[in-house]
């Protein structure tokens, strides 16, 4: 495949991302870490979150979750169905690093799986669970 053919997938991928967030109910403004400005830093201290802003996390989205015995564990093979915490149609969890920051819906663009915020947890909220 070309440079000029990847460019075209890209191009075609993101119109149908930007359709399928068209699609949404409500315009969605994404808040800025930077407005709301913790107050008391030192300028040292400010450089320093500055710095962990830019550190890369694991973002995941949970289905639900089943607990189960390890003989149970080591009987799953090929077609076995495990039972989860969840209704069909309920919002996903979508996790950080293990943390619940917000709530969506599974949508499909271009054959991919993708998700939808539909609640987020505020960031005064998301970062008192970080300590």
């Amino acid at each position: 495949m070309s440079n000029d053919d990847d460019l075209f997938n890209q191009d075609g991928l993101a119109d149908e991302w930007a359709s399928a967030l068209a699609e949404q109910a409500e315009p969605v403004e994404l808040e800025s870490f930077e407005e709301p400005k913790p107050s008391g830093l030192t300028e040292d201290e400010r450089q320093k979150l500055d710095s962990i802003l830019d550190i890369p996390v694991t973002i995941s989205m949970e289905v639900g979750r089943s607990n189960i015995s390890i003989r149970n564990l080591l009987q799953l093979n090929q077609g076995s169905v495990v039972e989860l915490d969840r209704v069909a149609g309920e919002p996903l969890d979508v996790m950080v690093n293990g943390t619940l920051i917000a709530h969506g819906e599974v949508v499909v663009v271009n054959e991919k799986f993708g998700i939808r915020l539909t609640d987020v947890i505020s960031q005064t909220e998301r970062i008192k669970k970080l300590k």
